[in-house]
């Protein structure tokens, strides 16, 4: 459905600030004041724009009170002037849009795109008359902005040295962010989330989460990164902070030839953490799907032969302890069939793992197996059990040999008929290499310009051998996944494997932080489901309850959800495995019923495929009772409640596989009690029941 309504359109320039003053506030005198505002479709936030001695700024109200001050726009240039100073506004246009649309999987199946637009044409005074223009489109929950920059002859090829974007924040809040920018750092999106005064900030990678002293959640993040460095965030003085793009290799942020535009700089608002969570802001700002008829990107669960590599009892690399071997795969094959998984993961089956591959990937090959793995047989066997076997390409950091081998190793999974791939990036910050023209080996970060069209290089040629992507150590998600489907999920912040590792392990609270920080900018590859949850390493243990690790596959969303831990582990608990097999990883509806940042937080998800709804709530380190109302239940209708909950005695430190699973009939009417112990959890499926004769199916 779609349904756009042209609100007004008008230029505006120095000379014509005259006769429209009596308009109204939209046009006002270049000395500070606004020159144009727009107001979302509720009249909830307002966007102001004014130029205060030839520089463009914006501003956000919210309900009237000022949320982000004014924040400078522009671009410093290499080689030229800056695009920030001696500008007027030329015109501006306005219109809003109400539209409904369908995604092919999700969080949601339909999602409302329903926005006021404003286009600002800002223009230099004098000299050569440069210009640009900042497109705001505002929704009632957020709002987006971005550069648009038309061919012109003074702006023909540009290079970008930053962007001077501002984000004034205006009343006193805490931060909840991630740093970025650390050379030292493996890979800095894994690092443990912090929480601090936002005037403590330093530089962070987005989505940056701030709660304000008035209660109001604010997350800045992008959408649609495409072509372009991504956007850090520096502060610059109080809470003033500032867009810090990503280097590139060659010295400069972004060179981009005219005409261009810029990803979006977004903000979504909101009176609580749960509807931050339920923002749609970030998928509307992205193009709708360019890769057309995408009926073979299948979401689902699946297994591997992973969790045994990270305690280290298996190796990726050849010899005695091998674990990409065909035995192993046709085992874990069998188990999935049994199960009802739809692939199997098998890591470390081509050449290239041994010694040093830790940024160091030009030694991979992506087509040649290991003399103990018949790749042919193994993926025949697979689908001969209804099974798909999911590639792995580990680049090590290698990208530039990575391009070089990708098209055959595309059409070697196209042949076998392995229609998903997960990729892996394992390289320091700055680590990313591969030779220039020159055939001088260059070295990047994995979100700088280079890297982001690396990463949607490799999904379009997927694409085209409808072959799905699930990428880690990647760049941060943006919503590109509307535009290209097949962009199935990724990594990009601290998953289960730091549990085996133990350098440190996650805190109790870390899965209730990624909710609202990384959670907000899609789908996260976070791999739970540790049963054997007691001890990992002789190091460490999985800072969770076994009720907690259920939950997870509703609380941390990924259309494709892996059942992490040794199928032994699966066999030895199979009430509790129950749940992993039962839960879906496609969903027509999502509502978060409560949660803090940090704290808590129920969701409830429904099946796209049936009438059953999903519950999963999860603690931080501190226990605690919720009272959950079923009043999204279908009214009227009667369900069986299959609960999996924290035993008596339960705890993360002292009974984390203490558990409980009991069955009751319940109604939309009904307030169910949800007792988490601390670092636990519940997980409850909801099977809908026949509807008494008679009654009426609501619409």
């Amino acid at each position: 459905m779609r349904n756009t309504r042209v609100a007004g359109r008008w230029a505006v320039g120095a000379t014509a600030c005259a006769w429209l003053a009596a308009a109204g506030p939209a046009c006002a005198d270049g000395r500070g004041a606004a020159l144009a505002s727009i107001s979302s479709p509720g009249n909830v936030l307002t966007v102001e724009l004014t130029i205060e001695l030839g520089r463009p700024s914006y501003r956000v109200l919210r309900f009237g009170e000022e949320l982000i001050g004014r924040s400078r726009l522009g671009f410093d240039l290499r080689g030229a002037r800056p695009l920030d100073h001696g500008f007027e506004l030329e015109r501006q246009t306005s219109h809003s849009v109400d539209e409904t649309w369908e995604q092919p999987w999700g969080e949601r199946r339909y999602v409302r795109n329903h926005y006021t637009e404003l286009a600002a044409r800002f223009t230099e005074t004098s000299g050569e008359r440069r210009f640009y223009e900042v497109v705001f489109r505002v929704y009632d929950d957020g709002v987006g902005f971005r550069y648009e920059i038309p061919a012109q002859p003074a702006l023909a090829d540009v290079v970008i040295d930053d962007e001077l974007t501002e984000f004034a924040v205006v009343p006193v809040a805490t931060a909840w962010w991630v740093p970025a920018g650390q050379p030292d750092a493996p890979n800095d999106l894994e690092i443990l989330i912090h929480k601090s005064p936002l005037a403590e900030l330093g530089t962070a990678h987005t989505p940056l989460t701030i709660l304000t002293e008035r209660g109001v959640h604010v997350a800045i993040h992008e959408a649609a990164l495409v072509d372009y460095a991504a956007m850090r965030l520096a502060r610059v003085d109080g809470q003033l902070l500032r867009a810090a793009l990503a280097p590139d290799a060659a010295g400069w942020k972004v060179r981009r030839t005219t005409p261009f535009t810029t990803p979006w700089r977004t903000m979504q608002i909101a009176d609580s953490a749960g509807q931050l969570y339920g923002s749609d802001l970030i998928l509307n700002l992205n193009e709708p799907n360019k890769v057309g008829d995408v009926s073979w990107v299948r979401p689902g669960k699946f297994i591997g032969i992973w969790w045994d590599l990270h305690l280290e009892n298996w190796s990726w690399a050849a010899g005695p302890r091998h674990g990409a071997t065909t035995e192993h795969a046709k085992r874990y094959i069998d188990f999935a069939a049994k199960n009802g998984f739809s692939g199997v993961l098998v890591e470390g089956w081509n050449l290239g793992w041994e010694g040093e591959w830790f940024g160091h990937g030009e030694s991979f090959s992506f087509t040649r197996p290991y003399p103990d793995f018949d790749l042919a047989a193994v993926a025949a066997y697979a689908r001969a059990k209804g099974v798909h076997l999911i590639g792995h390409h580990e680049t090590g950091g290698g990208v530039g040999h990575y391009e070089e081998e990708l098209g055959a190793a595309l059409d070697l999974y196209q042949r076998l008929g392995v229609d998903t791939v997960k990729t892996g990036y394992v390289a320091a910050a700055r680590g990313i290499t591969h030779t220039d023209a020159e055939g001088r080996v260059q070295l990047e970060w994995h979100d700088g310009q280079y890297m982001a069209n690396h990463y949607l290089r490799v999904v379009t040629e997927a694409a085209k051998r409808h072959i799905s992507i699930d990428s880690h150590e990647p760049i941060k998600d943006t919503g590109l996944r509307r535009t290209y489907p097949n962009w199935l999920t990724r990594e990009g912040a601290r998953g289960m494997e730091y549990n085996a590792w133990g350098q440190p392990v996650n805190p109790p609270e870390h899965e209730t932080n990624l909710v609202f920080t990384r959670m907000l900018a899609g789908p996260f590859d976070f791999t739970p489901g540790i049963f054997a949850l007691e001890r990992t390493r002789a190091c460490c243990r999985v800072k969770s309850t076994l009720a907690k690790q259920l939950a997870l596959y509703v609380v941390l969303y990924s259309p494709l959800q892996m059942a992490a831990d040794r199928i032994e582990s699966y066999e030895a608990n199979p009430a509790p495995f129950q749940f992993i097999k039962d839960v879906p990883t496609d969903w027509s509806e999502t509502l978060v019923l409560n949660g803090e940042i940090g704290e808590y937080v129920t969701i409830v998800r429904r099946d796209r495929r049936s009438d059953d709804w999903y519950l999963g709530s999860i603690s931080n380190e501190q226990g605690r009772l919720l009272a959950v109302s079923l009043g999204f239940l279908e009214p009227g209708r009667r369900y069986n409640a299959q609960i999996y909950r924290d035993g008596p005695h339960a705890r993360w430190d002292t009974a984390p596989t203490d558990i409980e699973i009991e069955q009751r009939e319940v109604g939309s009417s009904d307030t169910l009690p949800l007792r988490l112990a601390a670092g636990g959890g519940a997980a409850i499926r909801f099977v809908a029941l026949p509807r008494a004769p008679g009654a009426a199916r609501p619409r």
